[in-house]
C-alpha cells in the first residue's frame, strides 16, 4: 500500500512527547512489511540539516493562495517529506504558540496540496490528533471534486483525546472549511472550532492506542466532551496497541548503559543499577528496591497523589529517582521533599541518555496515571527487565496483569482506584515481592520475553487502511 504518515512530531526529528516515538517507529515497521510509507510533517526551526527542496507549491486557505516549500529528508529508510513555511513553523518549539491553530490548519490543508506537487497518491492518509485531524474534512469538501483524491481513504488516531485543538470561529472561515461543516453534528463544540472532532467526524476510521483506551473514550469520564459523539461512532472505531521501537530501546545494545544486558544476562542488571546510585548520589545498597519515574510531571501521570503518598513510598525503605518536567505546582514540592530525603532524587529536565539509564538501572518502573491512552514507560520497563507498578486503566490495563493475583502470567503489579492508598498499597505488595526474592527472575524473564515490538500492531493497521481504503474505493463504483 501507499500510505502517507501525517504528524506534528516524528522522533528524531522532532519530539515533544509519546506522539513523536509513535511517527517515529510505526512507519519503518510498515516499511519492514513492504508498504510505500512516507512522513510528513512541518519544518521546524529545530529540524536541522541541508534538506534539499523538492518543489514549491500552493496551499489554498479559503480565498487565499499561499505558497509553500517542500522539502525532503528521511528516518531510517522512511522518506520525509516537511513543509516548509518559515513564518508559521521556523521557531524554537513545535506547539504553544498563540497561533497554533493557524499553524496546524495551514498543515492540515498542506499536506493534501503537496500530493501533487510530490506526484506521491497515497491509497490512505493516516493522521494523527488534533494537528491534522482537518485532512479528513478538507478531503471530502475542498477535494471532493477531483477523483483521484476521492481514491484516497483515511485513518485518525487519537493519541490523547484531551488535547482536541479548540480555536475561534475566525479560524474556520480562514480556513475556508465548508459552512455545513459548523454544526453540533460537526466541527462545531460549543461555539468553538474543533480539530478532533471534526476528524472523528470525517475519517473514514478512527483508533486509539489501545483496546481499554477505545472502550474509555465512550464514557464521560474519559470521553472529554466527546463520548456521545464517540459512541455514536463505534462502529468505526478501535483500539490498537502501540509497540516500542526495538533498536532504540534494546538493553543488549543500548549505548547510554553502563552495562549492557540481555535475558539470559539479566544478572549484570546489578551494574546498571549500582551506576544509576552512584550517579544520582544515592547510597550504594544493592539490597534496596530503586524505583525509576519518568514522566511529563502533570496530573494526568498521577502527581496528585504521588506527592501526597511520597514520603509514606520512602519509609518503606525504597529510594526513588524522577525524571521529568511539567506542571509547577507539581515540580515544587516534590522538589521540596527530595531536598529533606536522601533516597529521593528529582530531575526536573528531559534528558533521553538518562531516561534509558533509569529504565535499565531501577528495580520498579512507577505509573500511578489517571488516565493512559496506551504508555509506553511500561513497555520500555518490561524490555528492559524493570518491574511496572501502574494504575490499571487505558494500555497499562492492556499490557500489565498483576502479579499478586496471576502468580504463573503476572508481569507487574496494579491498583485499580486512584487514590494514594490505593497506590501505596500496590508499592508495598511490590517491596515485599523485592524483599522475598522469590519468583523475581521468571516475573523479569517474562516481562522481557514478551513481545512489545511494532509488528504485530503494524499488521493491525494496515488490515485498518485496507479497509479505508475499499471503503472509499467502494463508494466511488
Amino acid at each position: 500500500m501507499k500510505i502517507l504518515f501525517a504528524s506534528a512530531e516524528a522522533y528524531p526529528l522532532a519530539k515533544v512527547g509519546g506522539l513523536g516515538d509513535v511517527a517515529g517507529s510505526l512507519p519503518k515497521a510498515l516499511r519492514a512489511l513492504g508498504h510505500d510509507v512516507r512522513i510528513v510533517l512541518p519544518r521546524y526551526g529545530t529540524i536541522q540539516g541541508p534538506h534539499e527542496e523538492v518543489a514549491r507549491f500552493s496551499v489554498r486557505t479559503g480565498d487565499a493562495r499561499t505558497e509553500a516549500g517542500l522539502r525532503s529528508a528521511r528516518i531510517g529508510d522512511v522518506p520525509v517529506y516537511l513543509v516548509d513555511k518559515p513564518d508559521l513553523y521556523d521557531r524554537p518549539k513545535v506547539y504553544e504558540y498563540d497561533d497554533d491553530g493557524k499553524r496546524f490548519g495551514f498543515f492540515c490543508k498542506a499536506i493534501l496540496d503537496l500530493i501533487p506537487a510530490a506526484d506521491f497518491w497515497p491509497d490512505v492518509i493516516h493522521t494523527n490528533d488534533w494537528h491534522s485531524a482537518l485532512v479528513p474534512a478538507f478531503l471530502r469538501s475542498a477535494m471532493a471534486e477531483d477523483p483521484r483524491f476521492r481514491r484516497i481513504g483515511t485513518v485518525l488516531t487519537i493519541h490523547n483525546l484531551l488535547h482536541q485543538g479548540l480555536f475561534p470561529r475566525a479560524l474556520f472561515d480562514w480556513l475556508g472549511l465548508p459552512e455545513d461543516l459548523w454544526t453540533p453534528e460537526g466541527a462545531e463544540f460549543y461555539g468553538q472550532l474543533n480539530f478532533m472532532k471534526a476528524g472523528i467526524v470525517c475519517a473514514d476510521f478512527v483508533n486509539t492506542v489501545s483496546p481499554t483506551y477505545a472502550k474509555e473514550i465512550q464514557t464521560p469520564e474519559f470521553g472529554e466532551g466527546l463520548d456521545g459523539l464517540l459512541r455514536s461512532r463505534s462502529t468505526k472505531l478501535s483500539g490498537i496497541l502501540n509497540g516500542i521501537d526495538y533498536d532504540v530501546w534494546n538493553p543488549a545494545k543500548d549505548p547510554f548503559l553502563a552495562q549492557k544486558y540481555s535475558k539470559s544476562t539479566v544478572d549484570k542488571k546489578r551494574a546498571d543499577k549500582a551506576a544509576l546510585q552512584k550517579e544520582a548520589g544515592l547510597p550504594l545498597d544493592p539490597k534496596r528496591p530503586l524505583i525509576g519515574y519518568v514522566s511529563r510531571v502533570t496530573a494526568q501521570k498521577g502527581f496528585d497523589i504521588l506527592i501526597d503518598a511520597l514520603p509514606d513510598i520512602l519509609d518503606l525503605g525504597i529510594q526513588f529517582v524522577l525524571l521529568g518536567t511539567g506542571e509547577k505546582k507539581y515540580e515544587d514540592p516534590v522538589s521540596q521533599l527530595a531536598r529533606t530525603r536522601s533516597d529521593l532524587i528529582v530531575w526536573l529536565k528531559y534528558d533521553e541518555a538518562l531516561a534509558h539509564r533509569i529504565y535499565a538501572g531501577s528495580d520498579f518502573f512507577l505509573m500511578p496515571s489517571k488516565f493512559e491512552p496506551c504508555g509506553l514507560g511500561q513497555m520500555i520497563s518490561l524490555r528492559y527487565g524493570t518491574i511496572p507498578i501502574v494504575r490499571s486503566t487505558g494500555g497499562l490495563a492492556d499490557t500489565v496483569l498483576d502479579v499478586s493475583q496471576h502468580p504463573s502470567k503476572g508481569n507487574g503489579f496494579a491498583f485499580q482506584d486512584y487514590t494514594r492508598e490505593a497506590l501505596l498499597e500496590a508499592v508495598q505488595r511490590a517491596a515485599r515481592f523485592y524483599e522475598a526474592g522469590k519468583g523475581w527472575k521468571s516475573v523479569v524473564h517474562r516481562g522481557m520475553s514478551a513481545d512489545l515490538s511494532w509488528k504485530a500492531s503494524a499488521l493491525q493497521y494496515v488490515a485498518l487502511y485496507e479497509k479505508a481504503h475499499r471503503s472509499v474505493n467502494a463508494s466511488e463504483t
